[in-house]
């Protein structure tokens, strides 16, 4: 056993000697960032809760910024904050691979379009792009509108009591993402498996961030053998609800066919009669018959935009709706702008009457700055970059810091108010592009933005068109924790009350 040790330690020796004799190492150690053990760097520091993670890190931006650097073992991980930094980082084609722990999630996610890179990524990419072409977006206006009064009368069922609206926007979102990308309309029999399909996504996020901070576990030998097992069943979970997604669709082009000019009326469950598209699902299925993507890249493809498509923007809403409820004058503008669309009319909106709410699209944006859905993006550096007056080298992990980004004190005065006028073209005509990348940016920015911002318009709109929200949870009471996405640790609550209108004026009856 001593010799056994005594080996194990000269290793250790020997390794940090080498990489200390490095240039990679010479040039990261200029980084600013905190102390280190000179064998397994600062990765006990990370060895936290979740919760105390999140936080851990926004204190340590505020120590070292605008770059800073921490190691784990003999690897260094790079934050970016700076603006300018970040444009070198992200907005060309040269460092497009993601740095290597987003590859933690190839179980799940496996090489779909967060993944993928190269000839690959831009294949794919290209595949994929159609489906949010702004023409396409005004057919998925009926689905949206169908859902967000689905929506409208779920709330409906607790008027006047606090509301989680996490669990509700949520169902909102992967209804909205299953029918119009997908195609697939989620019946009364899909709730259970909906449910866990949540709970796994939710499971799997925490596994990820686990896993990070593990050095030991980034290891997949080592990982498959400690943790595998536990995480196999939330893989299984989640596989299985898009694997039957894919099916059922597949079974109905079989039988069906595509057309792409309108869909006949031949199936009250086709959600697409109505609209001269097809969903994304087809977009890929027709791929695969003309020899461009296989099964598994229709299955990895589905559970990419699965994922990003309904839990990203179902976190979105929750955010924005909560600010709205905590600041009832710039809600009552918001509905002032809807009730100046519509007046007295029950239509459903369409693409116009959403991008005329451009108010609330202020709030929107506004929203995300404070809670970017997804508060970090990674890069490897493709080759050496100089990043905040620091040469930083090829290969290392550079992970932008979003959330901290967007509350910058001198990018945005009183970074934590809620301003949506922000957003008016003088107010953010000279902020560098780079300051706002709720959405990332770049080559590898988020494909579905629009759909997002579309999707929200929908389902705020619909909502304030019958009631108002009251303040139940207030910003200062959420408590996030370390995830893939920006997750709270405690319920988000608001309150609905009915609205009505005499004389054309909006008021409010509480229940």
């Amino acid at each position: 056993m001593f010799v056994i040790i005594a080996i194990f330690a000269l290793f250790l020796c020997l390794i940090h000697i080498l990489f200390n004799n490095n240039k990679k190492a010479r040039l990261l150690k200029q980084i600013p960032g905190s102390k280190y053990n000179f064998i397994i760097g600062n990765a006990l520091d990370f060895l936290k809760s979740p919760e105390q993670l999140f936080y851990f890190m926004r204190e340590y931006y505020e120590t070292w910024k605008p770059l800073n650097r921490f190691w784990a073992f003999q690897i260094a991980f790079v934050n970016v904050y700076e603006p300018h930094d970040i444009e070198v980082v992200i907005s060309s084609t040269k460092h497009n691979a993601k740095s290597p722990p987003y590859y933690f999630l190839k179980n799940w996610l496996r090489d779909g379009l967060l993944l993928s890179k190269g000839p690959k990524w831009q294949s794919r990419r290209k595949i994929l792009t159609p489906t949010f072409h702004f023409n396409i977006l005004r057919q998925f206006c009926g689905i949206l509108e169908d859902n967000s009064e689905r929506l409208v009368q779920n709330v409906g069922k607790s008027l006047g009591k606090p509301v989680n609206i996490i669990p509700t926007i949520s169902e909102y979102t992967l209804y909205s993402i299953c029918e119009t990308a997908m195609g697939s309309r989620l019946g009364e029999e899909s709730k259970e498996s909906q449910k866990s399909y949540k709970q796994s996504i939710c499971a799997l996020g925490r596994q990820f961030v686990y896993r990070i901070t593990r050095i030991y576990l980034h290891s997949d030998f080592i990982y498959n053998l400690i943790t595998f097992g536990k995480v196999k069943k939330d893989l299984d979970v989640v596989h299985n609800f898009t694997t039957k997604v894919i099916k059922d669709r597949k079974e109905y082009v079989e039988k069906y066919g595509i057309n792409m000019f309108g869909v006949s009326d031949i199936d009250d469950n086709n959600v697409y009669k109505k609209n001269k598209k097809i969903a994304m699902l087809d977009l890929l299925i027709t791929a695969q018959k003309e020899g461009f993507i296989d099964d598994i890249g229709i299955q990895e493809e589905v559970d990419t935009f699965m994922f990003e498509g309904h839990d990203t923007i179902a976190l979105a809403l929750t955010y924005t709706l909560m600010l709205l409820a905590n600041h009832r004058s710039i809600q009552h503008t918001v509905i002032a702008e809807i009730d100046e669309i519509f007046g007295d009319s029950e239509r459903q909106a369409d693409l116009d009457d959403l991008s005329k709410m451009r108010y609330l699209e202020r709030c929107i944006k506004e929203s995300l700055r404070l809670y970017p859905p997804v508060p970090a993006i990674g890069r490897l550096l493709s080759e050496d970059v100089t990043l905040s007056g620091y040469r930083v080298p090829e290969g290392a992990y550079c992970h932008i810091q979003c959330f901290d980004l967007h509350r910058r004190g001198d990018l945005y005065k009183d970074p934590l108010v809620f301003d949506p006028d922000r957003f008016l073209p003088e107010n953010c005509s000279d902020r560098h592009p780079y300051a706002y990348i709720p959405f990332s940016a770049g080559p590898r920015n988020c494909i579905g933005q629009k759909f997002a911002i579309l999707e929200m318009k929908s389902a705020i709109s619909s909502l304030l068109r019958h009631y108002e929200l009251l303040p139940v949870t207030k910003p200062e009471d959420l408590k996030f924790t370390a995830d893939l996405v920006l997750r709270t640790t405690n319920p988000v609550y608001v309150k609905f009350v009915k609205k009505e209108k005499i004389n054309n004026i909006s008021t409010i009856k509480i229940i």
